[in-house]
């Protein structure tokens, strides 16, 4: 009886410790964009924030920034090109991310899945129409 309770004990921590620090793909497993985000959380989550795959590797502040601190995607909206451009080229300064982090089709996927996801939690701007005058 001790054995089992200790046992369970046992059981219960190594699950509560086990979901420290994890990162859940929110991203449901039948969507097209599901394998990008498992990518993404690979090879890019070290350096970049993206919330719907738990990745937290862009700077917060100023004062916690490093070299390695990437863009936050929660923030930074992208199109399929632009991550294809970064992915080729080690980003747009080539400083720091490496060149062709993943390649072919890991690519396209990484590349799409950002487009999707990226700038969720952008700040919205009013737009104003102008109307120009031909004269």
């Amino acid at each position: 009886m001790r054995l089992a309770a200790t046992t369970m004990v046992l059981l219960a921590c190594a699950a509560v410790l086990g979901a420290c620090g994890s990162k859940e793909i929110q991203v449901p497993k039948s969507s097209p964009y599901y394998r990008g985000a498992v990518l993404f959380l690979d090879h890019c989550s070290g350096c970049h924030t993206l919330a719907v795959v738990g990745a937290e590797g862009s700077a917060t502040s100023i004062a916690n920034r490093v070299k390695t601190s990437g863009p936050n995607f929660n923030f930074r909206k992208e199109n399929v090109e632009q991550v294809l451009f970064a992915i080729r080229n080690g980003g747009f300064s080539g400083a720091i991310m490496p060149e062709n982090v993943v390649v072919g089709e890991d690519a396209q996927a990484v590349a799409a899945f950002l487009a999707q996801y990226s700038g969720l939690q952008a700040q919205k701007v009013p737009s104003t129409n102008i109307t120009l005058s031909t004269k």
